[in-house]
């Protein structure tokens, strides 16, 4: 097994989070960096929807930035690499903590300055089909500065109402190189504005095909 991907398993068997390197490797990283950007500049990104299905709707107040789904069109080499890698991901997640993860469904996200997602979780109320939810970052360079964090709370000290009030677990900064990885039922999280453009690879592994 791939040694990173044991490193993900021990952190979500453990804690139901990771944080650290990335399994997209820099090259890649890169091309998946250059793409997005070429995306954005051809005006090919859509405003992010909050909700599921017919419900979903633009809620700019609550999320604000924009993507793109990486099954809309034909993929690219760099996506289908990426993607792959997931799969395999996926598959190890599988095979040692029985997620019954079935697929994975995959983003572009591209915060612009001043765009943040409030405070949230990655499973609908009435929907339990996400079970992992992942974010590779692909901006080369970033600053402390920048801003733009994930911060993550700690689910068990979180009042219903007002997550935002327990602990952080982590504060991320949008990096590349870097890898989130976080059970989807169980933590709390937004993503701060930033004074800069903020790109990543988002997605989640879920249980319904």
């Amino acid at each position: 097994m791939h040694e990173s991907f044991e490193n993900i398993i021990d952190a979500l068997a453990e804690r139901g989070l990771y944080v650290g390197a990335s399994i997209l490797p820099a090259s890649l990283t890169s091309q998946l960096y250059e793409r997005v950007l070429a995306l954005s500049s051809a005006a090919q990104l859509q405003s992010a929807r909050v909700g599921r299905d017919a419900r979903a709707a633009e809620v700019s107040a609550i999320r604000s930035d924009q993507t793109r789904w990486l099954d809309e069109k034909p993929l690219e080499p760099a996506e289908h690499e990426a993607r792959t890698r997931i799969e395999a991901l996926r598959a190890a997640l599988n095979e040692a903590l029985f997620l019954g993860a079935r697929s994975a469904e995959l983003h572009f996200a591209h915060y612009a300055p001043g765009a943040s997602y409030k405070t949230h979780r990655d499973q609908f109320g009435d929907h339990d089909a996400r079970v992992v939810s992942l974010v590779f970052y692909l901006n080369p360079v970033w600053q402390d500065a920048d801003g733009g964090e994930l911060v993550i709370y700690d689910d068990e000290r979180a009042p219903p109402q007002t997550p935002r009030a327990a602990p952080q677990l982590a504060r991320v900064l949008p990096i590349a190189g870097t890898m989130v990885a976080f059970r989807s039922e169980m933590f709390p999280h937004e993503v701060l504005p930033a004074t800069t453009h903020r790109f990543s690879l988002t997605g989640w592994l879920r249980r319904d095909g």
